[in-house]
């Protein structure tokens, strides 16, 4: 790819900082053939997802398919960037790996308690960053 190329596909490398960097995501989830996206808050250290959620439709469908999707983006006025990392996600259960969750600065930004934790391990993920510029011209 040229550097007059307005899209550069990121390196794994890359992703990981940019999921190490981030706080606010999409998680992508399908069950019966019907998709569904979840705004999460999450803490990422490049190798996997955590999120924080209560009971309800999202954790239940993460038990019912554990393959997900997730992404996160952001922009700056001169770039955008885009990560989408695919994996298995899975509600955390033993004491000892709350306990370390716990201890990550992942909290939730609504007033809920939310007590249930959801790893998603990183099977493949795949990025790009963006030059924002204006359009050129049609003609």
């Amino acid at each position: 790819m040229s550097s007059d190329d307005p899209v550069r596909v990121l390196d794994r490398d890359e992703c990981r900082e940019i999921l190490k960097g981030g706080s606010l995501g999409r998680l992508a989830t399908a069950v019966g053939g019907e998709p569904d996206i979840y705004p999460v808050n999450f803490y990422s250290d490049g190798s996997s997802i955590l999120i924080r959620t209560a009971p309800g439709t999202k954790l239940l469908e993460l038990t019912v398919h554990d393959t997900v999707a997730f992404e996160t983006d952001g922009w700056t006025d001169d770039e955008a960037w885009s990560v989408v990392a695919h994996g298995r996600a899975r509600q955390l259960d033993r004491q000892s790996e709350i306990d370390e969750a716990d201890k990550s600065p992942l909290q939730p930004w609504i007033p809920t308690l939310k007590y249930r934790y959801v790893r998603i391990d990183i099977d493949r993920m795949t990025g790009r960053r963006f030059r924002r510029e204006p359009e050129p011209e049609r003609w």
